[in-house]
């Protein structure tokens, strides 16, 4: 019982201090510019985009994509810019973490 509980507690912690980590590199490369966890900003919410993606397959590398090339038409008129300043490692590993927002 001991075990399960500290096994628990130590996944817990790696899963927080990913997602801080993952917030670090959003603002690093500048998507909290235009983008916020929970409300809309210039583009839509990580919750929503979360929320809009769920599911869906092969959601993970086109959102891949649009990190690195930009895109357009999904949330309006405003278009995402490319971010070439982030590779398909970090561009993976936020969107990852975007799709887990809640």
């Amino acid at each position: 019982m001991k075990r399960s509980l500290m096994l628990c507690v130590v996944l817990s912690a790696l899963a927080s201090s990913s997602a801080f980590a993952q917030a670090d590199l959003a603002k690093a490369k500048n998507c909290m510019a235009c983008h916020a966890a929970a409300t809309k900003l210039v583009g839509p919410a990580y919750k929503d985009v979360a929320a809009k993606y769920a599911g869906q397959k092969g959601a993970e590398d086109k959102l891949v994509q649009k990190v690195m090339k930009g895109g357009s038409g999904a949330w309006g008129p405003v278009p995402m810019p490319a971010n070439p300043q982030v590779s398909e490692a970090e561009a993976r590993s936020l969107v990852k973490w975007v799709l887990a927002t809640k």
